[in-house]
């Protein structure tokens, strides 16, 4: 078995929620992929898959980056397409979640799959090792269960399951696949039911709802408890039943009833009698309209089980509970919560004594390491911090100490004692050396798998701290850094969401200096998202309120001269951009050598918003690149159309490959499905650039431009909207200005111009708008609100 997986094309069995989606994920990272399910009773043999690929582009949040990607899944069916599977390397297996049907289908594929195939299931929680049983022989070496969280776009968390049989090989390159291509973090885990996330996840919403019932609290006050409060997703409880559909949180808890009678939590593996009832009555969550909560109009409403009717939905943390909750030092933070008598913090150090004793008793069975569970919970649950960090930056022996005395005294949800180990003397599970795992007696350090070695900074766990390299230049705006013998310098902003002020210009500009003269390359990345949020809006106004139009100016032009830098630096600048890169952050990538771009990158020109044009060079660039696109005497108006929809409305792409769509990203520009990889890929497209010769563009002396006849056209388009009312005068007026600078200014159509041109263009026009009073009143409502007005 070669020690890569070569996925030229891969196949995934049924075409429902999880395996439609898990399609257009692998669509999305460029691999060939066909989708198969029943074949239609009547029509079209795929039809059923025609409809689910149909169905990815209306979801949301969106399974596709593009919706042009939903034409490249292939369809097929079990009947007529297994054919197609001989020329496949990997299989995923997706069905609903029956041992039966499963194994059926294993055993009906099985004389079609290719000699060198990987197959692996998908499944939440059915045993791997049974299901290999009606494999033929070849086949076991090569089986295992990946499991996939929904939405699978999204969900960073993918378990790797290896059977008795599996060969480690196939194992090392499934988790190099689904680490680079699919962009996961990938856990693996033990054949045991629900594995590791699950396992520990539903056992944490398990003991929520039953300490909910012992402390008399209210299902909208325990997810104010259970939320961001505490580190965890909005949807905290009660709304992730909702979401994730009371119907399957049932079933998932007669699952583990099922399959753990030996569990010493087995008594608490029952669906709570409200849930049966609900689900009685149709009222299965969000997809029905009405679970635990519904909605009246505006208003939320959730159920109250002593009333047995819904009222409006209230639940607040008390303020006494929201202060205990607001200490910053865990230790001082547990001792409160198990002291005070309130009953939500009681509910409080409840669940976390539970999960804390539960994931300890369990960690064995489930996973090889600590850090196995934590990352799982992390990553799949969306939890700041896996349950073991809790525990351990809280104080381990104090709160090992609390948990044994609440299991003595009949507090705790079992009386399962503490494993040993948890006793040894140790002060946590995690430190410099890795994490316990309590099979082998020691810490494990991170696994040595090849492909992590791109990872330069990993998603850190508690006590973990990666070198910051050598600083080279720091000011109050950015940090200028390198690694010892590296030739390419990274550099990253101080502001908050990387917002660009008066320092970050200047350092940026010092920045390309320095490695201009040392350096072979520049990298600007972000240690955290987002990429930058834009301009300084907060320091902007003060200017304009002290009627400091001069100062204004002067910001502007110094913006854009820090752009044209980016653009003419001697030596290659790269972007590496993920999350919102608005304004001027998007200005900068677009003025950088290349950009690199993580897949779940949202970038815009949304000054519009706030009654402003882009005038950081974003409107030069745009006409640049027109006037290259159509070619001399070409139709310069037809290639700025895209960007002009895009800038006049605000867009934010929803993915990298959108920005390329919207005309905010280059064709060119590389796309990464690794967050965690983008520093690496970056430094590496700097290096190969600066390797084969690197020279910044020469200027743009003779640009072509729409003139007089693409300003009239695009108003032309835009009266219609002023008529129509879809617009305000203001954005009448805001869109008529980004419409002339695109276009040159009122010259004729086809003049040549130059970038200087242009840029004082973007600037009269900025400044002139900058002093509307309407204006100010946006950019003060969204430094107020967060909020666009429509004024």
């Amino acid at each position: 078995m070669p020690k890569k997986l070569l996925a030229r094309r891969v196949a995934v069995l049924g075409a429902g929620v999880m395996g439609a989606q898990i399609a257009a994920h692998l669509t999305n990272a460029g691999v060939d992929t066909v989708l198969f399910d029943l074949p239609a009773k009547d029509g079209d043999p795929n039809g059923v898959v025609g409809k689910a690929i149909a169905n990815l582009t209306k979801l949301s949040p969106a399974p596709l980056a593009s919706k042009t990607l939903a034409e490249r899944i292939t369809p097929a069916n079990y009947e007529t397409g297994l054919e197609q599977l001989r020329d496949c390397d990997l299989i995923i297996e997706a069905i609903a979640e029956r041992m039966d049907w499963k194994q059926d289908l294993y055993r009906k594929i099985a004389p079609f799959v290719p000699e060198h195939a990987i197959l692996a299931s998908n499944t939440s929680g059915l045993g791997i090792n049974k299901l290999a049983e009606v494999l033929p022989e070849q086949l076991r070496h090569r089986f295992c269960g990946v499991h996939f969280f929904n939405p699978p776009r999204y969900m960073h968390l993918a378990e790797l399951i290896p059977a008795k049989t599996t060969d480690a090989e196939v194992l090392t390159a499934l988790e190099t696949f689904l680490t680079t291509a699919l962009g996961k973090g990938v856990v693996i885990a033990k054949d045991t039911p629900n594995f590791i996330g699950n396992r520990i996840g539903v056992f944490s919403m398990l003991a929520a709802m039953h300490h909910t019932e012992q402390f008399g609290l209210g299902f909208d006050t325990v997810d104010a408890l259970t939320g961001p409060a505490i580190g965890r997703p909005k949807s905290a409880t009660y709304r992730t039943a909702d979401v994730v559909g009371l119907d399957t949180m049932a079933h998932v808890i007669k699952t583990m009833a099922d399959t753990l009678p030996e569990d010493p939590w087995h008594a608490y593996f029952k669906a709570p009698k409200w849930l049966s009832a609900l689900i009685e009555k149709g009222a299965l969550g969000q997809k029905t309209g009405a679970g635990v909560y519904t909605k009246r109009g505006k208003d939320i409403l959730v159920l109250d089980l002593k009333a047995q009717d819904y009222r409006v939905s209230a639940g607040e943390l008390e303020p006494e509970v929201a202060a205990l909750l607001k200490e910053k030092d865990p230790a001082k933070k547990f001792a409160a919560l198990r002291a005070s008598q309130h009953p939500q913090a009681q509910f409080l150090w409840a669940i976390f004594r539970d999960s804390f004793h539960y994931s300890a008793y369990h960690l064995e069975s489930i996973a090889e390491t600590a850090r196995d569970i934590d990352f799982a919970m992390r990553w799949g649950y969306g939890w700041s911090l896996g349950p073991f960090e809790t525990w351990q930056s809280a104080g381990w022996k104090q709160v090992a100490e609390w948990i044994a005395e609440d299991i003595v005294s009949g507090k705790a949800m079992s009386s399962a004692p503490l494993p040993d180990w948890v006793f040894d003397g140790r002060d946590g599970v995690h430190d410099k050396d890795g994490s316990y795992s309590p099979a082998r007696k020691t810490q494990v350090p991170r696994s040595s798998n090849p492909v992590y070695a791109r990872q330069r900074f990993p998603d850190p766990l508690l006590g973990e701290k990666f070198s910051q390299g050598r600083t080279v230049f720091e000011n109050d705006g950015i940090r200028m850094w390198a690694d010892e013998g590296d030739d390419i310098a990274v550099v990253s902003f101080k502001t908050k969401m990387h917002t660009v002020n008066d320092h970050v210009l200047n350092g940026l500009q010092e920045a390309i200096s320095i490695a201009e003269r040392d350096f072979a390359g520049l990298v600007i990345w972000q240690p955290k998202e987002p990429f930058s949020a834009g301009a300084d809006l907060a320091g902007a106004l003060g200017l304009l309120q002290a009627g400091d139009v001069k100062g204004f100016e002067a910001m502007v032009a110094n913006f854009q001269a820090t752009s044209q830098r980016i653009k003419y630096a001697l030596v290659p600048v790269v972007a590496a951009v993920r999350g919102l890169a608005l304004g001027g952050g998007c200005e900068f990538q677009m003025h950088s050598a290349k950009a690199v771009f993580a897949l779940e990158s949202y970038i815009g020109l949304v000054e519009a918003g706030v009654g402003l044009l882009p005038a950081g060079g974003g409107l030069k660039e745009i006409a640049v690149r027109a006037s290259e696109a159509a070619g001399p005497g070409g139709d310069v108006f037809a290639q700025l159309k895209t960007a002009f929809e895009s800038i006049a409305m605000g867009k934010v792409s929803a993915s990298a490959f959108e920005a390329k769509e919207l005309k905010l990203a280059r064709e060119g520009d590389a796309v990464v499905f690794n967050a965690f990889e983008l520093l690496h890929v970056a430094k590496a497209q700097a290096r190969a650039l600066a390797e084969s010769g690197y020279r910044p563009p020469l200027p743009a002396r003779r640009i072509q431009v729409a003139g007089d006849v693409g300003i009239a056209t695009f108003k032309m388009m835009l009266v219609n909207m002023l008529e129509g009312r879809f617009i305000s005068p203001h954005d009448y007026e805001i869109a008529s200005r980004i419409a002339t600078v695109m276009c040159g200014g009122e010259v004729d159509r086809g003049a040549l111009v130059d970038e200087e041109w242009l840029l004082r263009l973007e600037r009269e026009h900025f400044v002139a708008l900058a002093q509307m009073p309407k204006t100010q009143e946006r950019i003060a409502h969204m430094l107020k609100t967060g909020k666009p007005l429509r004024n």
